[in-house]
């Protein structure tokens, strides 16, 4: 019993998937690199607010449009047969 958790997780499983979400932060923090340095980020509709040694930004159009493509991508991989 020593290999599961206390909810019946195996501590592997729980390992694999640590390695994957790092995994994946890795290419999400370079695809963000590689964008910066395209100036892709800069989308009309997103707010930024400069105030003296502040600045606020909240992408909202960016946001829209990954969370469409994603949608669109996640169900044409994962439609039901």
């Amino acid at each position: 019993m020593a290999n599961f958790l206390a909810t019946g997780v195996p501590i592997l499983e729980i390992g694999r998937s640590l390695i994957v979400f790092g995994a994946l932060m890795v290419v999400a923090g370079g695809a963000m690199l590689l964008a910066t340095r395209l100036g892709l980020p800069h989308v009309p509709g997103d707010i930024v607010l400069r105030r003296g040694p502040m600045t606020f930004a909240f992408p909202i159009a960016t946001c829209l449009i990954i969370s469409v493509v994603l949608t669109l991508l996640l169900n044409l991989l994962y439609r039901p047969a």
